[in-house]
């Protein structure tokens, strides 16, 4: 019986995490597809607008979801984690942001292409900012990751430069946010869970949209009620997108916690090119040979870097226990003098307290 209960357990374990990854799959490919959709084929070309949908629907969800006591919301501590959070959402603000402005600019496939490079601005502002520095195979890494890029860029025949600018300043933004989160978050008695620090976030981001989609996109307000009065599937589709845009987090989130934080760097991986794919399927935005070796350089170099931080993570754990077991032999062999010094304490002090009873 226990036999059994064991082996049903273990399809359950593997059905939950399957159903995690593939809906963080399709959540993150979908929210990408459809800004893309939005952006350029619909007429609407708002994305500091469309970036305002994403935060209002991921703190109405991430609200309601706490009332709910589904993902209880978890209270701010002090003024000091406050302004931390205030530092995290302007750079990640800023990092979808541009993310969408490139959109309107470069196909999803070169996007991706670009996006693959954030562990190179990882490791660079990691040194920089911590002086974390990392194993010679990482660094070696980081060079086909840049050099595919490269490649691709010169035979992407929809090159843009704004939207290669934009893309490329919001993937060492997206890298800026994660040492930012490891440097300003690493208080125990401060940290937050992730979907909690997403809802703050969400909210002083669109403390932060408001004002700037008033000032730099005066007409989109206007340009959505119309393609909503001219279509309703415009609504739908852009209510859609938005409240894709929270399940991408919780969904990353519920990926982690079945897996592990490097798995999901693979996983991520993985998805760039699967993201890439559909984009080229869906519209049918022309691939060269170039392009596509460009990207698979790159897509190889970030393999190389997660292998590496894996092999270098394990050969930390190893010396952590081989130190460990030197510690404890090197205590074991002082045991015998340790025990004859203390008989020989004792014998005097028995003595003496015999002395005293007596």
């Amino acid at each position: 019986m226990s036999g059994g209960a064991v082996i049903t357990s273990q399809p359950a374990s593997f059905l939950v995490t399957s159903l995690a990854i593939l809906s963080w799959y399709c959540s993150n490919i979908g929210v990408l597809i459809l800004n893309k959709y939005l952006l350029s084929s619909t007429g609407f070309h708002y994305p500091v607008f469309l970036t305002l949908c994403h935060m209002l629907a991921s703190l109405s969800i991430g609200l309601l979801a706490s009332v709910s006591q589904v993902l209880p919301l978890k209270p701010i501590k002090s003024r000091q984690q406050a302004y931390k959070i205030v530092i995290l959402s302007a750079v990640f603000c800023t990092t979808v942001v541009l993310g969408n402005v490139s959109l309107k600019f470069i196909p999803v496939s070169f996007n991706q292409a670009i996006g693959a490079t954030t562990p190179f601005f990882t490791a660079i502002l990691a040194y920089l900012m911590q002086g974390q520095k990392e194993a010679a195979l990482t660094y070696y890494s980081l060079i086909p990751i840049m050099g595919g890029v490269i490649v691709a860029s010169g035979g992407e025949p929809l090159f843009s430069v704004i939207g290669f600018t934009c893309c490329l300043i919001a993937t060492s933004l997206r890298a800026l946010k994660s040492v930012l989160q490891s440097l300003l978050m690493t208080d125990p008695s401060e940290k937050l869970d992730p979907m909690s620090l997403l809802v703050y976030m969400s909210g002083v981001s669109v403390a932060i949209l408001l004002p700037l989609t008033a000032v730099l996109e005066q007409a989109s307000w206007q340009a959505a009620m119309d393609l909503v009065a001219k279509s309703s599937g415009f609504l739908y589709w852009l209510l859609g997108n938005s409240s894709l845009a929270y399940f991408v987090n919780l969904t990353n989130f519920l990926v982690t916690k079945y897996t592990s934080p490097l798995t999901l760097q693979v996983l991520g991986n993985a998805k760039g090119v699967v993201a890439a794919a559909v984009s080229v399927a869906v519209f049918r935005n022309v691939v060269t040979g170039q392009g596509a070796l460009g990207y698979a350089i790159t897509v190889a170099g970030v393999f190389m870097y997660s292998e590496s931080k894996r092999r270098a993570k394990m050969a930390a754990a190893a010396a952590a226990r081989n130190e460990g077991g030197a510690l404890k032999a090197g205590i074991q062999e002082r045991e015998p003098l340790l025990s004859g010094a203390s008989a020989a304490s004792e014998k005097p002090d028995l003595y003496f307290r015999g002395t005293e009873r007596v």
